[in-house]
């Protein structure tokens, strides 16, 4: 620092000397006066430059500024054509803390001649300098509107300026003006075809826009021109929004290669390949991540959540441990405590992590960002204890969600009514609907919930109308799927049929299109044609390879009628591979194993099942069948019981008449059995 400013303070002395010499000569010489017109403009330029170099030496001392400006402003005057000066000039006003004066000066300039186009670009730089920080949500919107009245006018009488365009491009991106922001860029392109910042502007324009297809084709236009860091990763972004992961992993590859060091970079490279299924390379590249910096908490703890994802649950572990000694405090690693607890089946210890972080997060008055994730975690919290059939604590739970903030409440008593719905419930979970109903009857949220209730309750018709009543107003996947749903519940399977095939054009993604497949294929599996419903799961997963529900479902559905048992076993092994603590696929490996014969395997997994879903009639009608053959008749009939309770407590459409007989008959057999037993056993020890 002290270098530099004596550096400038050498070259002050010898411009004033030089300025010196210049103003004797012209007192000995007439012929030599002060400089005029561009000589002027000049002079005053490199005199007003250098008392601003000076002033940022000195840490804008005040009267070098007031210096630097006198003498823009005299150079602007003496050159009014030269409009870089009144971009710097608005930037000393800025430096020098002299912002109302700089605009009741250009404002009196205007009044005098409203064609001065100077004192009006410096009005609206200024302008531009006092919206506040975007990338803080904090912009002045008045500001913005004066200085868009600014640009506006300087555009009209300088058509052809690029900077100008440039200006109002992103002033009305601010002000949430697509249209003209889309208009001012396209204006610079006409001006400059292939303008850098013009095309990627126009590409954000579209990007807001919800227009990924037409921003990739403004960013690929500045990549053939001008690849650099900064282009390819705007385009990999766009590609990431449009769920070209693939391609987006390829664009920061580029990226990369160009800017090495940049770890960002490494990590969008690493999540993109990751969503596009090169699992291998994703994780190479965490590593590397993670070695480079130790106490970067991030690449650890995202190796972890991949290793939990695949079940491997020690290496998760690992990497977990490594991500809380970086930051032992932060929420992210906390909660990640609770999801690799609960995929370990220790739900009880991750309702406790779980409890333990709101516990110690709460507070009386919340940021908005707090209070967005403390409903994150009550919601979460409410599910686990839901899925845990803890029914009271998870009503508790949403209940605090709803109290948390009004925009909370519908989606609080939403998920009341649901768990009022899984413990069998009805009435009170139409109870709960209908009261977010009469809050909001256009929340298509509530709606959807409050049709599936009545479909529960057997009012079929009034919950098909609620979605179609839906449905006139924004047809769309999820109100097709909630159809669908409802005509599955009521067993009009042609219906249903017909919802799944006015969903599937709007099933944009592989994962959209694998959902309405999949209902195709239970859809076909009640209605016992098993080739469609075979040919839809192996759809299913051609398109998404790692969907265990797919694998689950096709695996019982061989066990179910006894056929291709082998690769039942393998594709139910491999969902739980990934799953390992998922009720419904224990169900089916114990049904799978009963099917095979080996009935300890079969007792163990349908134990374990019992202990996940036990609310489930079928899980108990399966271990009362595994009891059966084992000849443990009252373990039999004590399922079975239970078996016949869960069913008489389902919604209407969930009861299956066939099953409910066949469990009535195998219990009756049983008891039958049971009792000629015990008579034998009491006649031979009277």
């Amino acid at each position: 620092m002290l270098k530099s400013v004596h550096c400038l303070f050498l070259c002050a002395v010898m411009f004033f000397t030089a300025v010196a010499s210049a103003a004797a000569q012209s007192r000995s010489d007439p012929a030599k006066e002060a400089p005029s017109g561009k000589a002027a403009a000049y002079y005053h330029f490199a005199l007003g430059h250098l008392y601003a170099e000076l002033a940022g030496a000195y840490g804008n001392k005040g009267d070098l500024l007031d210096k630097a400006i006198d003498n823009y402003r005299e150079a602007l005057r003496v050159d009014p054509e030269a409009t870089f000066l009144a971009d710097e000039l608005s930037d000393l006003y800025v430096q020098a803390g002299r912002l109302r004066e700089a605009v009741e000066e250009a404002k009196a300039a205007l009044d005098r001649n409203p064609n001065d186009l100077n004192s009006r670009r410096i009005l609206g730089r200024i302008y531009t300098r006092l919206l506040g920080d975007p990338r803080q949500g904090s912009v002045n919107e008045e500001m913005v509107q004066r200085a868009i009245e600014q640009f506006q006018k300087l555009s009209e009488a300088a058509p052809n300026d690029v900077e100008t365009w440039l200006t109002l491009g992103r002033l009305h991106k601010l002000a949430h003006n697509s249209n003209e922001s889309e208009a001012a860029y396209k204006k610079v392109l006409e001006i400059d075809a292939d303008h850098e910042e013009a095309l990627i502007g126009l590409a954000m324009v579209y990007s807001d826009l919800g227009d990924q297809p037409r921003s990739a084709e403004m960013l690929r236009r500045v990549v053939a021109k001008h690849p650099s860091a900064r282009t390819l990763t705007a385009l990999g972004r766009t590609y990431e929004q449009q769920k070209e992961y693939a391609q987006a992993a390829e664009i920061f590859k580029q990226a990369l290669g160009l800017s090495p060091d940049n770890s960002s970079l490494k990590y969008s490279l690493a999540e993109n390949l990751l969503l596009s299924d090169q699992v291998d390379d994703a994780v190479k590249v965490y590593r590397e991540l993670s070695q480079e910096d130790q106490k970067d908490y991030r690449p650890p703890l995202r190796l972890s959540q991949v290793y939990r994802t695949q079940g491997k649950f020690a290496d998760a572990r690992k990497e977990l441990e490594k991500a809380r000694e970086a930051a032992p405090d932060n929420l992210e690693v906390r909660y990640h405590e609770v999801n690799l607890l609960e995929s370990e089946g220790k739900a009880d210890e991750a309702i406790g992590v779980l409890k333990n972080i709101l516990d110690s997060t709460r507070k009386d008055a919340y940021s908005s960002g707090e209070r967005s994730n403390r409903a994150v975690f009550l919601e979460r919290l409410g599910l686990m204890y839901r899925s845990n059939d803890q029914f009271e604590e998870a009503v508790a739970t949403f209940r605090e969600l709803q109290n948390l903030d009004a925009e909370f409440e519908l989606r609080a008593l939403a998920q009341v009514s649901d768990t009022h719905r899984q413990e069998k419930e009805f009435r009170k979970a139409l109870e709960v609907i209908d009261e977010a109903y009469k809050k909001d009857p256009d929340n298509r949220m509530v709606a959807m919930v409050r049709a599936t209730v009545l479909a529960d309750l057997g009012r079929s018709d009034e919950a098909v109308d609620a979605v179609r009543a839906l449905l006139k107003d924004n047809k769309d996947l999820e109100s097709y799927l909630t159809l669908a749903q409802i005509y599955e519940k009521t067993k009009r399977f042609r219906d249903m049929g017909a919802s799944l095939e006015h969903a599937l054009p709007f099933a944009k993604t592989d994962e959209d299109k694998a959902n309405v497949l999949f209902m195709k294929g239970a859809m076909h599996e009640r209605m016992k044609n098993f080739d469609e419903a075979e040919a839809s799961f192996r759809e299913v997963l051609r398109l998404t390879p790692d969907n265990t529900s797919a694998m689950n479902y096709l695996g019982y559905m061989f066990a179910d009628r006894n056929v291709r048992l082998e690769e039942a076993l393998k594709l139910i092994t491999k969902a739980l591979e990934t799953e390992p603590n998922n009720g419904a696929y224990l169900d089916s490996l114990g049904w799978v194993y009963y099917r095979l014969g080996r009935l300890e395997e079969a007792e163990e997994n349908l134990k374990r099942a019992a202990q996940k879903v036990s609310r489930d009639p079928v899980v108990h009608d399966h271990l009362g069948d595994v009891y059966f053959r084992q000849g443990k008749l009252k373990e039999a009939i004590a399922h079975w019981r239970v078996s016949l309770k869960e069913w008489e407590s389902s919604s209407a459409g969930e009861k299956d008449p066939s099953q409910v007989a066949s469990v009535q008959k195998k219990l009756e057999s049983a008891e039958v059995r049971l009792a000629k037993e015990s008579a034998t056993e009491g006649a031979k020890n009277p």
